[in-house]
């Protein structure tokens, strides 16, 4: 297609290919519910002619298909508007070597069979925890994907990913007091799945520690955060750092480049070649090679996370940070993320609480990207004198991600079981509105 693409005219192309096929089992009370079964392939061109671009994409990969598709892609550019920034990766930033080796497929193809038999396990484990009455299902899924990219200046390379996951949801009480909650776990490799019973067991208990929630009085007070949810407050960090937010003047972050809007000493790493690491990558999505950074350093953020067309824009350096799917321009973003743990225990952090909230769930996306402003319903568990007592929900919890980035604090329990992984945290002077 690159051939084909500068034949038509193309100053510069790239072609990005995806293909994947999965397999996800279903049940629910104990019977078989659903077997999926999903395969698919999709192509798509970048077409340069100058400062025009155009992007199409098919999942029809016959040639004649092709031929179609870079016709029409000529045809597109030729009408399209002039986009100073547009264009290809630079060069001299393209992976040039093997790159590294990140375990990321593990070459199993488990039968369906095999993935039925677990999920059964899995739902089982977590209805037989005492006080759960109904279950919304189980699930277990297995699939593999491959990812191939070439340009017109010379990269032409692919790499496969597997990925497992395991979850399953269930209520507890009866009536207007009934209360649900899941668990569930994801990896690369399918051996490192849990064990079925183990995640069925959280499930059942998560909802059930969830009965009879209690009433929380309304006012500024500490706010904790389970490492299941505490992720998404870096993942705000994260879109606000993007070059796309940035070059747009659309992020809270603008002006703080040499704040330090964390705690001194507090560090946010991205690790693209972490082993089995679920967003783990040699490559970008343009090409160009992958590299661990620092996302914060002492409290610091050290730069932004730039595609090369936002890089251009800003006059800056792009990261390696490319994301992309098949059809349109690449984005930025980051791979496998953590804030490195604190020095205390969750019950240390939390010692001190005369009144408080863990939270455990987050509701809503009452989130202000420009702004930072903060406002999300949640619910959890009551925090007094130290210790954690008995449920709460519908709260609302608010502040400005500014702020509460100042006042975070962590525990030292940090695991790597998401593309996002933080321990348990603790942010002081949330405004929290009662049930």
């Amino acid at each position: 297609m690159i051939e084909a693409a500068r034949k038509a005219g193309a100053d510069a192309a790239d072609v990005l290919y995806m293909g994947d096929a999965s397999t996800g089992v279903q049940v629910r009370l104990g019977e078989l519910e659903d077997v999926e079964r999903s395969e698919g392939e999709e192509i798509g061109l970048r077409f340069f002619a100058g400062r025009r671009s155009a992007s199409v994409s098919s999942s029809d990969l016959s040639r004649d298909a092709l031929d179609a598709l870079v016709e029409r892609a000529a045809a597109m550019a030729r009408e399209a508007p002039e986009d100073p920034f547009s264009g290809l990766a630079p060069e001299d930033r393209l992976l040039k070597s093997g790159g590294p080796d990140v375990d990321g497929d593990d070459g199993a193809d488990p039968l369906p069979t095999a993935l039925k038999a677990r999920a059964l396990e899995l739902e089982e484990a977590a209805r037989a925890v005492e006080g759960v009455t109904n279950s919304e299902g189980a699930g277990v899924s297995a699939g593999r994907s491959v990812i191939a990219l070439a340009t017109s200046h010379g990269f032409c390379r692919g790499y496969t990913t597997s990925g497992y996951s395991a979850s399953a949801s269930v209520i507890a009480g009866t009536g207007a007091s009934m209360q649900r909650d899941y668990a569930s776990h994801s990896v690369r490799h399918y051996a490192d799945l849990d064990p079925p019973a183990e995640i069925g067991r959280r499930a059942g208990e998560r909802a059930v520690k969830r009965l009879n929630p209690g009433k929380l009085s309304s006012g500024r007070m500490p706010v904790v955060f389970d490492p299941r949810i505490g992720g998404s407050l870096i993942g705000h960090l994260i879109g606000a750092m993007t070059g796309s937010a940035i070059a747009r003047k659309t992020s809270f972050l603008l002006g703080r480049e040499e704040e330090r809007i964390f705690a001194a000493g507090t560090v946010i790493r991205d690790e693209p070649h972490r082993r089995r690491g679920l967003r783990s990558k040699p490559f970008d999505g343009e090409g160009m090679a992958t590299r661990p950074r620092d996302l914060v350093a002492d409290g610091r953020i050290t730069g932004w996370l730039l595609d090369s067309a936002s890089a251009r824009q800003l006059g800056l350096e792009p990261t390696g940070h490319s994301t992309r799917g098949i059809g349109g321009s690449p984005g930025a973003g980051a791979t496998n993320v953590h804030l490195e743990p604190g020095s205390v225990s969750p019950e240390e952090l939390i010692a001190d609480i005369g009144q408080g909230v863990y939270v455990t769930e987050l509701i809503g996306q009452g989130v202000n990207p420009v702004t930072g402003d903060y406002s999300r319903g949640a619910s959890g568990f009551i925090i007094e004198n130290g210790e954690i007592t008995g449920p709460v929900a519908e709260i609302t919890i608010a502040g400005n991600l500014i702020d509460m980035y100042r006042e975070l604090a962590a525990a030292n329990d940090l695991e790597f079981r998401r593309a996002t992984n933080v321990p348990t945290l603790r942010i002081e002077g949330m405004t929290v509105a009662g049930a």
